[in-house]
């Protein structure tokens, strides 16, 4: 079978919300918010918890006589995951579109706990060299591979099982992210805060990984518990779906890569915040913590009823809201912040980032699922939002702490959010201009 023909609205079509629902389809729905939370949980879990402890895991992985090319080897391999991201999606996101959404959600469960594993087991540099680099190496990109297909299969699994409310239903994987970020956030404060500093490197940092671990059988069993959509069930299907969308859908895919921009740099910035606080402005490594801890309780508490909003405005209208706005207040946040880099300043910055992010995030999966036809969904709405991670929001980290190492200008970060902010406005201005999208 072939795409939808050009000009043909591709998003699956909404139902009102005052149309009666059957308990079986809002059953459903809800099992598939769980499912798809847990999975987009652990991905971020392991994540947030790498790059909160980048300076741990420097010293451990990378030593040397230069702490800064250490941090920046650590976040080399965090960015080099990235690019293998765009591959997964394509990959296991054409596996999806043609063999099912939930099978390929079991498989992406899968690799994903086999990167955690690896973390959580990896020795160190002082056990065997510079092997132990190649292992945290290999085990970023066994993740990096799976979540690039995390995203794309829950948001499209979520979309085509939700009755009604997409943009909704589809926000609570964002809103699983808050979980994560506020978890990490919290395993970091509590091992910075009660262990000591021989404990936390020897063998402290591990325990987040391991928690990582012990979800992943959860996932597993609740998606071996799932139906298979009706939309994928009954409607056509595209025999190529990669050469599908890298053909017909590549302008929507582009434009949609561009739309994740701000969400997957407000993520990072968040991210970010722990090292840049630590190593740049002196701030005790438990304060910054904190900070992701309430990023993570407002993106938890307030994506939901951003969802809601979206559903009733439509999610490009309130993604342009946010993304204005975090062109308007990036400067002045972060001027701000190395102005007077005390405790209440960071964590203020923080949650304004939080608050921007949950109004942006929240109505992205539905945006990006209204963009392309059934047939070749998985696939590219994966091959859209891994480019947009991986080129605007993956490589943050790296760039950023290149940057005030080279320069050290400390205002790299608010430029960075505002050449992206940029970039996502534009991408939304030609999303806005197509059929099927508001």
């Amino acid at each position: 079978m072939t795409a939808t023909p050009a000009g043909t609205p591709p998003g699956p079509p909404a139902v009102p919300a005052a149309v009666t629902v059957s308990p079986e389809r809002i059953a459903a729905a809800r099992k598939a918010v769980i499912s798809s939370s847990i999975g987009a949980a652990l991905e971020w879990f392991d994540i947030i918890v790498y790059a909160s402890f980048a300076v741990v895991i420097a010293k451990n992985f990378f030593p040397g006589g230069d702490a800064g090319l250490g941090l920046i080897l650590t976040f080399a391999t965090f960015a080099i995951s990235y690019l293998v991201r765009p591959l997964g999606g394509l990959l296991i996101g054409g596996y999806g579109d043609r063999y099912g959404r939930k099978k390929a959600l079991t498989l992406t469960l899968l690799l994903m706990m086999a990167g955690t594993v690896l973390m959580a087991a990896a020795p160190t540099h002082q056990a065997i060299g510079a092997w132990a680099g190649l292992i945290i190496l290999v085990s970023r990109l066994v993740q990096g591979f799976s979540a690039g297909a995390e995203f794309g299969t829950a948001t499209t699994f979520l979309i085509e099982t939700a009755p009604h409310r997409k943009a909704y239903y589809s926000s609570w994987q964002v809103a699983s992210q808050g979980v994560s970020m506020f978890l990490a956030s919290a395993f970091g404060y509590a091992l910075f805060t009660y262990l000591s500093e021989e404990e936390l490197y020897a063998w402290g940092w591990r325990i987040p990984f391991i928690v990582g671990v012990l979800v992943g059988p959860v996932g597993l069993y609740i998606r071996a518990r799932l139906s298979e959509t009706e939309e994928f069930s009954q409607g056509p299907r595209e025999h190529a779906p990669v050469r599908s969308t890298l053909t017909r859908h590549l302008g929507r895919v582009l434009a949609g890569a561009a739309c994740v921009g701000v969400a997957t740099i407000s993520v990072y910035l968040i991210l970010y915040m722990p090292t840049f606080a630590v190593k740049s402005l002196g701030v005790p490594a438990d304060a910054a913590y904190l900070g992701g801890a309430v990023a993570g309780l407002v993106t938890l508490v307030g994506v939901p009823f951003v969802g809601r909003l979206a559903d009733r405005v439509g999610p490009a209208r309130v993604m342009t809201w946010a993304a204005a706005a975090a062109l308007l207040l990036a400067w002045p946040l972060f001027r701000a912040l190395t102005s007077s880099p005390t405790v209440p300043t960071l964590v203020l910055v923080i949650a304004v980032l939080g608050v921007i992010m949950a109004f942006y995030f929240a109505p992205l999966p539905a945006l990006l699922t209204s963009l392309y036809p059934g047939e070749v969904r998985t696939t590219a709405v994966s091959t859209a939002y891994n480019l947009g991670v991986t080129l605007l929001g993956g490589i943050a980290p790296l760039v950023l702490t290149w940057l005030i190492d080279r320069t050290g200008s400390l205002d790299s970060p608010s430029l960075y959010y505002m050449g992206v902010a940029v970039v996502s406005l534009a991408g939304l201005w030609y999303v806005r201009g197509q059929d099927g999208v508001r």
